[in-house]
């Protein structure tokens, strides 16, 4: 309320009092998303105490590895399912000869189509002589292995894959891996369906173990001496001797007569990039140029600092990531307002859902080096910048409040990687 002596000083009365108060009001509104926009700013930066301060337990090793989930972008928004695990996570089995462990859908709920598994043999060890009921495709990550698979006309594939390397294995089709000199392998194992278990596969000492002796007798022809000789439990992994060389064994078990006509590995590190430019590279490998991958398809994806995985989506499959190298962040856009942002470093699995919109930003000193995988026999994917250049100058005009030049400055075609 304005009291009398107010009203009665020189130049004050109540309309030009309320005129100020009006306009006060205004500017403190015009101010009002400027002043917003800093706070979260300062949140952002972890400088605004009253937002962003968590001042009960934390544990700082996780929330230092996913700073991306703990003070997300403002652009994030509503409810994702999580798209981020590690298999730092996942429970390692260790046997004498080396070490497994996997991540399914079971730790990521929304990836039905494909499963992981991070593998390591010592030199000379086996993974043992098995089958099963998925497509297996491996990437090797460090090391050497020699692997073998039987085909079903009675000729086998051997061959000696070494980092960078992979292989595909066909469900059903018997084979093995074992870790050769120096130091054995370590290498990573996709399957096409989320629910594949490590644990559930077909072992060739599991089977003999479980069949009666009488049986295994009349079967391999051997006397009951010999027969006892066999395993009576898993072996799964187990050390062995490392191999001589490659061409020996492949002589010794029939040479060309029996060798396969198919190739079930590829060079795919040493490959020439499908795509490469100052921002990274990308190498596609899929039934085009490795006909034996039927129904997985991966892109080995390498991003210099800064740089960015441009935004896209995938109309034909989900996509599950595997960094390798280097640290980033990715945002997963899955419609209706719903977008959340995760963090991710190496060994770390993402998930992104058919057709959602994402992109990969490398926000480290080091080069990102990921794989991108599907489940699919080719690799597609939409680009949004490729999108905005085909259509109608108008058009585009009107949906994104751009003036021609603008829109001119965007690219007009497929960069899969976009330099800093």
């Amino acid at each position: 309320m304005i009291s009398t002596a107010q009203s009665e000083q020189p130049g004050i009365n109540r309309r030009s009092f309320l005129g100020a108060a009006a306009a006060a009001l205004s500017a403190s509104a015009i101010m009002a998303p400027d002043a917003f926009a800093q706070s979260r700013e300062q949140i952002r930066k972890g400088t605004a105490n009253h937002s962003a301060d968590n001042p009960g337990p934390v544990n700082k090793a996780l929330q230092a590895e996913n700073n991306s989930s703990n003070t997300p972008p403002d652009t994030d928004h509503g409810d994702v399912s999580p798209f981020w695990y590690s298999f730092e996570l996942s429970h390692r089995r260790i046997q004498d000869g080396g070490w497994t462990r996997q991540v399914t859908q079971k730790d990521l709920p929304d990836s039905k189509d494909l499963a992981g598994v991070n593998m390591r043999l010592t030199a000379g060890s086996y993974r043992e002589l098995h089958w099963h009921t998925a497509n297996e495709w491996a990437f090797m990550l460090y090391g050497s292995a020699r692997i073998t698979v039987l085909n079903t006309d009675g000729t086998i594939f051997i061959d000696d894959v070494h980092a960078g390397d992979l292989w595909f294995f066909p469900r059903g089709l018997p084979h093995s891996i074992q870790g050769l000199g120096p130091d054995g392998c370590e290498f990573l194992l996709v399957f096409d369906q989320g629910t594949f278990s490590e644990y559930q596969t077909f072992l060739l000492s599991d089977w003999v173990a479980h069949t009666p002796p009488s049986i295994l007798e009349k079967n391999f022809m051997l006397p009951a001496s010999a027969i006892r000789k066999l395993p009576d439990d898993e072996e799964y992994i187990f050390p062995g001797t490392v191999p001589g060389p490659l061409e020996d064994d492949k002589r010794a078990v029939g040479g060309a007569a029996v060798e396969s006509k198919i190739s079930y590995s590829f060079r795919m590190q040493s490959m020439k990039p499908t795509f490469e430019d100052a921002g990274g590279s990308v190498r596609i490998v899929d039934s085009t140029n490795f006909p034996a991958a039927k129904t997985i398809t991966a892109a080995l994806v390498t991003i210099k600092p800064g740089a960015l995985r441009e935004m896209h989506w995938h109309p034909n499959a989900s996509e599950w990531q595997y960094w390798i190298r280097g640290s980033g962040r990715m945002t997963v856009f899955v419609s209706s307002e719903k977008a959340r942002t995760m963090s991710f470093n190496a060994n770390d699995v993402g998930y992104v859902p058919a057709v959602a919109g994402h992109y990969v930003e490398n926000t480290g000193t080091e080069d990102v080096v990921f794989l991108e995988m599907f489940k699919s026999d080719v690799f597609s994917d939409v680009s949004l910048n490729q999108w905005i250049r085909r259509l109608p100058n108008l058009m585009v005009r009107e949906h994104l409040h751009l003036d021609s030049s603008e829109i001119g400055r965007i690219p007009d075609a497929k960069d899969p990687i976009l330099p800093r």
